[in-house]
């Protein structure tokens, strides 16, 4: 196995590679990066390929001899690259994967941002068939189209392909961080724009933490993934012969409950809620596929992802950084 991972660098990147290079199931894979504004140590276990992924001359390089591909390299947003990055990156890729004489899967991990998650109203579970519907902005509009062109490669050209779709991947101390309501939160909703400035001050230093409500005034419903079952699912589905050009819905069996938070929070830490109403809707994704096909189980409940989120303590070389180009 040729295994070429794009975006390397993010935290699916760096967990998937370590988890392979540990693994011996893998031992004899070799593994290429392709890295642009970032790149990871190259060793006699992995080659680095530095370029951007719009440039057709560079993919063409890393995708020489390749079998596999896990496509990670995204872009959030912002409208003066996300194209260059999801759709022509893509493009480029997929075009080089379609016409080697090695290549035998292409693999995308792509985003419940592609079926809107909390920003649509779902009368049902969200599976595999539930219709594309990107909520405003252009990140969540790349995500339709990357799914859209893998799907049109496989049936135009009979590629090997299969598309893993994860809701909000969370790794070390992410979660504590998506409930801050100081400038140190992670992702959104921003908390502190939501409140008056003396509360949002006030929930910070105390450690209080947003009660989340759905448009019909409960608490909302969020899917999530923590970044070691996505890892197993990769792993899963890398070079598995069921997987070929299907999709599969990658998330913990349940999604958060934001109420159930607040009572876990209050019960084991002490720590208040602020009541926060919105507009969005509860959703939940459904993962019987992979769970069926791949033989794989999320490891992480809510009180999982809480506890360590909660327990864990960075290092001084461990800064929290939220990287989004590139």
């Amino acid at each position: 196995m040729q295994l070429l991972v794009t975006g390397a660098t993010g935290k699916v990147g760096v967990n998937l590679i370590g988890k392979m290079l540990l693994d011996p199931r893998w031992r004899e894979a070799r593994l290429r990066t392709l890295c642009h504004n970032r790149a990871i140590t190259e060793t006699d276990k992995i080659e680095v390929v530095k370029g951007s992924i719009d440039d057709r001359g560079c993919v063409d390089r890393a995708m020489r001899d390749v079998t596999h591909v896990v496509h990670l390299a995204t872009c959030k947003e912002i409208p003066e690259t996300v194209m260059d990055v999801t759709v022509k990156g893509l493009f480029w890729l997929l075009e080089a994967f379609r016409q080697s004489t090695t290549a035998k899967q292409f693999m995308l991990i792509g985003g419940d941002a592609a079926v809107g998650h909390f920003f649509y109203d779902h009368q049902e579970p969200i599976t595999e068939h539930t219709p594309h519907r990107a909520y405003p902005g252009c990140y969540a509009l790349s995500k339709v189209l990357e799914e859209v062109m893998l799907a049109q490669f496989a049936i135009q050209y009979g590629i090997n392909t299969c598309c893993l779709r994860a809701p909000w991947i969370m790794e070390k101390d992410d979660f504590r961080y998506s409930l801050s309501f100081g400038d140190d939160v992670f992702g959104g909703p921003v908390w502190s724009s939501l409140v008056a400035p003396e509360v949002a001050k006030r929930c910070q230093a105390e450690g209080t933490v947003p009660l989340l409500r759905d448009a019909r005034g409960n608490p909302l419903k969020r899917n999530f993934v923590h970044v070691e079952d996505l890892v197993a699912a990769i792993l899963a589905a890398l070079d598995n012969p069921l997987t070929g050009n299907k999709l599969y819905n990658i998330c913990m069996d349940e999604p958060v409950d934001y109420g159930a938070v607040a009572a876990y929070l209050k019960e084991t830490r002490g720590l208040d809620y602020l009541d926060i109403p919105s507009n969005y809707h509860s959703n939940w994704m459904d993962n019987s596929r992979a769970k069926f096909e791949l033989v794989w189980r999320p490891r992480y409940d809510f009180a999982r992802l809480i506890d360590a989120a909660w327990t864990y303590r960075r290092a001084p070389s461990d800064p929290r950084k939220v990287w989004y180009p590139g």
